[in-house]
């Protein structure tokens, strides 16, 4: 049975799981975006948004903090410097998980989990997707305009046909 467990163990003890958590999470900040199995990457962003969201408030006692999960400078300097500016208006959601099916070998469901505002691509069709319209605004116009050419169009084809 498993009450009162929330979380998942990965098979792990806990000093274990703690080391592999850090050490993603500082590939996670150093490289953006990692591949992985999919139950690490759910227990990677449960400990890594609330590091992230630390950076917000570049203090030293958030640093050290962060410095205390982590235990590496280039980590928790870029996270502070760069990735913190970045996500300054974000309310939350820094990272994203995307599914890339199975692994050969042990069949394990595989997928990249990257930081949200260094998606390139991902932002390009947000940037695009905000320049078109609406749906019901081109319902509208598109209702609008045949509605007045039609009586023209109508009036030509009848005298014609006489």
């Amino acid at each position: 049975m498993r009450h009162n467990k929330k979380f998942n163990h990965l098979s792990r003890t806990k000093a274990h799981r703690d080391a592999l958590l850090a050490n993603m999470t500082i590939a996670l900040i150093l490289r953006k975006r990692i591949f992985t199995t999919l139950a690490k990457a759910k227990a990677l962003r449960v400990y890594a948004e609330p590091l992230i969201n630390r950076a917000k408030n570049d203090t030293m006692a958030n640093r050290r903090l962060v410095f205390s999960y982590l235990q590496n400078k280039e980590a928790v300097t870029e996270l502070f410097r760069e990735v913190a500016q970045k996500i300054a208006d974000r309310p939350g959601g820094y990272t994203r998980i995307l599914k890339t099916g199975n692994r050969l070998g042990d069949n394990a469901k595989t997928c990249f989990i990257e930081l949200v505002d260094y998606n390139e691509n991902m932002l390009k069709e947000k940037s695009a997707k905000k320049a078109g319209r609406t749906r019901r605004s081109r319902k509208s116009t598109a209702a609008a305009a045949p509605a007045a050419e039609a009586p023209v169009a109508e009036t030509p084809a009848t005298e014609a046909a006489e």
